[in-house]
């Protein structure tokens, strides 16, 4: 196996696109990450999406944007793992190198949501969760979550507004960030009167839908500094599973796909949580970010939230998180949102990020969730 390294970076803004189609969206990534590492011509192109069939009527995105770049001949194809299908086209491309199939390799995420009314989206997207014995009983992604919130705060003894801090950073972290969807701060008070979703998921718990595309450009490291000074290492992936429904899972308070993919990336780096300096979290929803830390190894069991409460969460802390947003206030163009974590990890490695720069930032872990944590792709990276 070959050591894989990122050789260049792409991003859309993220937001409403209204005048852009997806395969658009899906070719600006491509084009800009292309642009950034100086490659003419690229061996194979994989697409991370998951609604496209259901939210544009387009399947076979792989030969589309493929086509609409120019790149008309290439190995192309799309990749689903709702929404961790970006990391996971990540996963296919960094194996296509590491193997030595390929030797240049594109990895898109794209997505486009908002051109549909809200109905339908929140119907396409609870095709992610368990269709017989979930989304047919009436459970939606919010409530999903917000049944995890409730019964997490009555197992462990925390308020609503114990977890203000994830939505709070989040949005200060985004200010700096020209590609987020929101440059708003929030206050604790906006926060405790937000408009109710379902209960206790209100309006600032949760990550908004949006447009957008993100790519990175893969090659092995022997090359690597053929196109740039500043080749960022794929340290480690790997991609575990859990049961589609909550309440099939041994506890619904346990990611055991986000600890056993954790666990498995740590092993592959030979690294711990105390060897990360930042972590993009997958904070769909605030109940979501403290799960994930505890399953990363980052908090005990019940202590997640009290690490947003303590304030180690931000810029200067013990674990920085959505360091450019979040989910929450960079959005969330669910197929895209994995590559979008990889692009900002990316960034904070290369010392890139400007006024959010993580300081002597050397790996850099994300986390991109499918469903409720039926599938989980852990990435490490690594300044060189």
């Amino acid at each position: 196996m070959r050591d894989v390294s990122i050789i260049g970076i792409g991003q859309t803004p993220v937001g409403e696109h209204w005048d852009k189609s997806l395969r658009e969206l899906g070719f600006q990534a491509l084009q800009a990450a292309m642009n950034h590492s100086g490659v003419e011509r690229i061996d194979a192109l994989y697409v991370g999406n998951m609604l496209s069939g259901e939210l544009t009527g387009q399947e076979h995105l792989g030969a589309l944007i493929a086509d609409f770049a120019g790149l008309r001949g290439i190995e192309a194809i799309k990749v689903e793992a709702a929404c961790s299908s970006g990391a996971a086209a990540l996963r296919v491309g960094y194996m296509a190198v590491a193997s030595g199939l390929h030797d240049i390799v594109a990895c898109v995420g794209v997505e486009k949501m908002t051109d549909q009314q809200s109905d339908a989206v929140t119907s396409a997207l609870a095709t992610a969760a368990d269709a017989e014995y979930e989304a047919l009983q009436g459970l939606s992604f919010v409530s999903i979550n917000a049944l995890l919130m409730q019964r997490y705060m009555h197992e462990y003894g925390y308020k609503k507004e114990d977890f203000a801090n994830f939505a709070i950073t989040a949005h200060a972290n985004a200010m700096n960030n020209p590609y987020a969807m929101f440059h708003t701060p929030i206050t604790r008070e906006q926060f405790a009167a937000a408009k109710p979703i379902a209960d206790p998921i209100n309006l600032l718990d949760s990550s908004p839908i949006a447009d957008g595309a993100a790519c990175v450009i893969l090659a092995p490291m022997a090359i690597a500094k053929e196109f740039t000074s500043k080749p960022v290492r794929v340290r480690a992936m790997a991609i575990a599973t859990d049961t589609l429904a909550v309440h099939d899972r041994r506890d619904p308070l346990y990611l055991e796909g986000g600890a056993i993919s954790a666990q498995k990336a740590y092993a592959v780096a030979n690294v711990g949580p105390s060897d990360i300096d930042l972590f993009e979290v997958h904070d769909a929803f605030t109940i979501m970010s403290a799960l994930s830390l505890e399953a990363a190894g980052f908090a005990p069991r019940g202590q997640g939230v009290r690490l947003a409460m303590e304030g180690e969460i931000g810029l200067n802390g013990r674990i920085p998180i959505t360091t450019m947003g979040g989910l929450k206030a960079r959005g969330h163009p669910v197929g895209a949102t994995g590559m979008y974590q990889i692009v900002e990890v990316v960034e904070q490695l290369r010392e890139e990020a400007g006024a959010n720069q993580v300081k002597n930032a050397r790996l850099g872990m994300a986390q991109n969730i499918g469903g409720s944590g039926a599938t989980v792709v852990t990435t490490i990276l690594e300044r060189l």
